[in-house]
C-alpha cells in the first residue's frame, strides 16, 4: 500500500429488514485514498457514498451488518479492531465532518468547550490551555471575535459558521492524518460554500492531509479534488485522476452525471 493511506477492498454489507431478512446494499467496493491527495467520492442519493464513510469512522448504523470484506488504515483492518481500538483512531488519526453542523455539535455546551474537551481529550493538558487552543482554532477558520464566539451555544451560530467550527475541530484540534467530509456545504448559501471549500482545501494543503470529499457538486469537484471515485447503487463505477474522469469517462453512468451536471461538454 505504497503512497495509500487507506484502502476499502472488496466491502460489501446489508441492512436488516422488519421482516428480519438481509437486505444487500453495499456491493465489493473497492476504492484508494491515495496519502496527501484529495479525493471525491460521488454519485446519486443512496449510492452508499456516505455509508462506506461511516463505516470508516466506525459509526456505520447498528442494522447494518458488513458481510465481506476490509478498510485497511495503514495496513490495519478497522473493521478487525474493538471500539477502545477506534476510539484511539478517532480524532488522533481520522475526523469527519458531517453535513448538519449545527446537529452534530452539542446544544447544550459553548463551542469553545466542545472544541476545548476535543483537544484535552486529544492533547491532554489544563482547561486554560485547551481554551486557548479552541479559540485560536476558531481564529485559523476566520471566526469573527474568536474569544467572544467560544462562549456561545450552538444555535448562536449560522450554519457557515457552525461548519467552520466543525473544520476546526475536525482538523485543526484533533490534526489527523485523514480527514472525512460528508457533504460538508448542504443547505448552504452558494457564496457559503465557496468559502468553506476554500478553507478545506487551504487546510488540506497546509497540513498535508489525505481528504476524502463526499459531494454531489460536480463543479467542485474539478476544480479542487486530485482523485475521483464513482458510485451508484452501492456499487464503484470508475475511479481515476479527476482529468481522466472529466475528459474521458469510460462507463455510461459517469457520462450521464456529467452531462446532468453540464460538466462533460465543458471540458469537451
Amino acid at each position: 500500500m505504497s503512497g495509500v493511506l487507506l484502502e476499502v477492498e472488496n466491502y460489501s454489507g446489508a441492512f436488516w429488514s422488519p421482516t428480519n431478512e438481509l437486505v444487500p446494499v453495499l456491493h465489493q467496493v473497492s476504492y484508494r485514498l491515495k496519502t496527501g491527495a484529495m479525493t471525491a467520492v460521488v454519485g446519486e442519493t443512496g449510492s452508499g457514498k456516505s455509508l462506506v464513510a461511516l463505516s470508516i469512522f466506525g459509526i456505520q448504523p447498528a442494522a447494518f451488518v458488513c458481510t465481506s470484506g476490509r478498510i485497511l488504515y495503514r495496513d490495519t483492518d478497522l473493521l478487525g479492531i474493538d471500539e477502545k481500538e477506534m476510539r484511539s483512531l478517532r480524532g488522533a488519526e481520522i475526523s469527519m465532518v458531517f453535513q448538519d453542523a449545527r446537529a452534530a455539535l452539542n446544544p447544550v455546551f459553548t463551542v469553545g468547550r466542545q472544541l476545548a474537551d476535543v483537544y484535552q481529550l486529544q492533547h491532554g493538558g489544563g482547561r486554560s490551555a485547551a481554551m486557548a487552543k479552541a479559540i485560536e482554532a476558531l481564529r485559523q477558520v476566520s471566526i469573527p471575535e474568536p474569544e467572544r464566539r467560544a462562549r456561545q451555544y450552538p444555535h448562536e451560530f449560522s450554519g457557515g459558521m457552525a461548519q467552520r467550527a466543525m473544520i476546526a475541530m475536525a482538523a485543526l484540534t484533533c490534526r489527523p492524518s485523514l480527514l472525512i467530509l460528508d457533504e460538508p456545504t448542504t443547505g448552504l448559501d452558494v457564496t457559503i460554500q465557496s468559502d468553506i471549500m476554500e478553507l478545506i482545501v487551504e487546510l488540506s494543503r497546509q497540513r498535508g492531509l489525505t481528504t476524502c470529499l463526499i459531494t454531489h457538486d460536480l463543479g467542485v469537484v474539478a476544480e479542487i479534488c486530485d482523485e475521483v471515485v464513482v458510485m451508484n447503487a452501492g456499487r464503484v463505477v470508475e475511479t481515476g485522476t479527476t482529468e481522466a474522469i472529466f475528459t474521458a469517462p469510460t462507463e455510461t453512468y459517469t457520462r450521464r452525471l456529467l452531462a446532468a451536471s453540464q460538466l462533460l461538454e465543458a471540458a469537451a
